[in-house]
């Protein structure tokens, strides 16, 4: 006994949705309008330094400079900037963010703290950007700090970041607490692309095909990894922070190629050359980019403009070839797959190219479009996985619908045999019918499931007599008109029990047809020639010559001979010419068929006929 899912009060329900949507609203609205107890200091203690800076020229020049800035440095030449600190300062560290720059912190001429690319890695000329901290105290007030700032790129020459002090686990907090929704984004998406990846290939496991989902979840992935690079606390989430910075460029480089194998399974192959191709390349410049980073000739950053171009010309297939493919069909599944990957390929982009104007890219606008690319995909592999249980339950509807309707037609198939037995002259009629049936429709060049079909059908061409009286089905005598009238109905009655079966084709037409004439002087409908479909016109023939050739309660069997004579002759009405052709091409194995002899009398009786 199956027990029926207990119901949950509605009322209830409503109330506890309403109760957790006030909760989440004084949530936000306390965060919002709510003190920050984060971060309350009592002394007013700011942990941005905020001193004097001055910049010592190459030229021997100097210059009053704000900090954060950026200036005009050439590539290689390194950045002195100068400041004392103040009389009372007692800080524990002094701190600045490097932008791909090897910095070196001297306190009153000596130097006290050094970050360069040489000393953390073998590749590459520039050194990856992370907070670099210098131990400090309150012996170091009212001297003079130096910093030094090298790079070896345009991109980030003359970049100057913000100078933190005070005590480390301080900044951090700090730089954490203007970073929270960009680290929790990242995070989130890092996460939610490995649960992506795993669901959908559990989902093709369970369905037995492939989800597009799947590389969705390895753009995610790639697009995670991109944004955690680029977080400014990537060297609390990992012990390697360069090897993380060095994996963001990795990424931009290899993107193409999930989001070409998603936006190719999407469309099905439609476009299959276009995208291999932009896979190809990507892989080449990928290819050539490594050699040139790991023999020092170009960092990833200096060869990144051949990434940005290939990552543009994809985003321009993408919505060329979607804007073709919607403008062909309109769904509107694809409109929302197409809307979603539009807002991440413009926020890719947008981030990309800011790259080379801004110091630090955050990649919150990439997280944001990724989850909203999610939620469209969700909503597309939930329509597919509908799709696929649908087809699945008629699959398994159709399949139980021809399980009974083989059993009907088992069960039919005993009746017209029950009711041949009834007449001992009649037995095995129906059973010749159908073999004289195929050899003629063999002959025709029909396949072989057609001839299946035909043979299925010919079995059941008598049906109908079920429901004629014996009295009539077993007169020895001439039939009355009025007894010959009910007869006829045999036809539609039988057309009739079998009206629902599905199973073999054509099988309606040939027992409701089965009685009519090539010249129209058949029953029940009084077709005439191709108006009779051509499997009526092969078991109507059929039936004619197993009734010559068979004892009948009201006549002996005709020879084969005398029975092709009748049929050639028209004395059993008019037949298609072309059938007749074929009857006499199959004579021998008719006749192999009855087992009787005298075909050849027969051939000779045609000869002379044909004559």
């Amino acid at each position: 006994m199956i027990r029926k899912p207990y119901k949950t009060n509605k009322n209830i329900s409503r109330l506890f949705y309403i109760l957790m949507m006030i909760i989440f609203v004084w949530f936000i609205g306390i965060q919002i309008l709510g003190p920050d107890e984060q971060f309350f200091d009592q002394s007013g203690h700011s942990i941005i330094y905020n001193g004097t800076f001055t910049w010592k020229k190459s030229d021997g020049t100097k210059q009053n400079i704000s900090v954060p800035g950026r200036y005009k440095v050439p590539a290689k030449q390194t950045m002195i900037i100068t400041t004392t600190l103040p009389d009372d300062y007692n800080e524990n560290v002094i701190a600045i963010r490097s932008s791909l720059q090897d910095v070196r912190f001297y306190i009153d001429g000596k130097l006290r703290k050094e970050y360069n690319a040489k000393s953390l890695h073998r590749f590459g000329k520039n050194s990856a950007s992370r907070y670099i901290f210098c131990n400090t105290s309150s012996a170091d007030a009212g001297k003079e700090l130096c910093l030094e700032l090298t790079t070896y790129t345009s991109n980030y020459s003359g970049v100057v970041n913000t100078i933190y002090c005070g005590d480390q686990m301080q900044i951090w907090s700090y730089i954490f607490n203007h970073n929270f929704s960009v680290t929790v984004i990242e995070s989130f998406i890092f996460f939610a692309s490995i649960v992506t990846i795993l669901f959908s290939i559990a989902l093709g496991i369970v369905y037995k095909t492939k989800f597009n989902m799947e590389y969705l979840g390895w753009c995610m992935l790639m697009g995670s990894v991109w944004m955690i690079g680029e977080s400014k606390m990537r060297q609390l989430l990992v012990p390697n922070a360069s090897g993380l910075a060095t994996s963001c460029f990795i990424m931009l480089m290899l993107c193409p190629l999930p989001i070409s194998l998603y936006v190719n399974n999407l469309q099905k192959g439609k476009y299959k050359k276009i995208f291999q191709s932009i896979c190809f390349i990507a892989l080449l410049n990928f290819i050539i980019c490594t050699i040139l980073h790991l023999t020092g000739v170009a960092d990833y950053i200096e060869t990144m403009p051949a990434a940005h171009a290939i990552l543009i010309i994809t985003f321009l297939a993408v919505i060329i070839t979607f804007l073709i493919g919607y403008w062909n069909h309109r769904s509107r599944s694809d409109c929302l797959l197409f809307f979603g990957l539009l807002i991440t390929m413009l926020s890719v982009i947008f981030e990309a190219i800011s790259v080379y104007y801004k110091v630090s890219v955050s990649g919150v606008f990439v997280g944001i479009a990724i989850l909203i690319l999610l939620f469209m995909n969700v909503i597309y592999t939930i329509h597919i996985i509908r799709d696929i249980i649908k087809h699945q339950q008629q699959e398994e509807l159709d399949k139980r619908k021809k399980n009974i309707e083989e059993m009907s037609l088992q069960l039919m198939q005993m009746l017209s045999t029950t009711i041949e037995a009834k007449d001992e002259y009649t037995k095995g009629h129906s059973h010749r019918v159908a073999e004289y049936s195929v050899l003629i429709a063999r002959e025709l060049g029909w396949n072989e499931k057609e001839l299946s079909n035909l043979k299925n059908a010919a079995h059941l061409h008598d049906i109908g007599k079920i429901a004629i009286p014996d009295t009539i089905l077993n007169k020895p005598s001439k039939l009355s008109e009025e007894e010959f009238s009910i007869i006829k109905e045999h036809t539609i009655i039988g057309a009739n029990i079998l009206k629902n079966i599905s199973l073999i084709d054509h099988v309606q037409e040939i027992v409701r047809n089965h009685h009519e004439r090539y010249d129209g002087k058949g029953y029940p409908d009084g077709l005439k020639g191709e108006e009779i479909p051509i499997s009526a016109q092969v078991v109507s023939l059929a039936d004619v010559y197993d009734a010559l050739v068979s004892d009948r309660v009201y006549k002996k069997a005709y020879s084969h001979e005398k029975a092709m004579e009748m049929i050639l002759n028209g004395e059993c009405g008019m037949f298609n010419p072309l059938l007749l052709e074929c009857l006499v091409e199959i004579q021998d194995k008719v006749c192999k068929e009855l087992g009787i002899k005298g075909v050849n009398e027969c051939l000779e009786y045609l000869e002379e006929r044909n004559r």
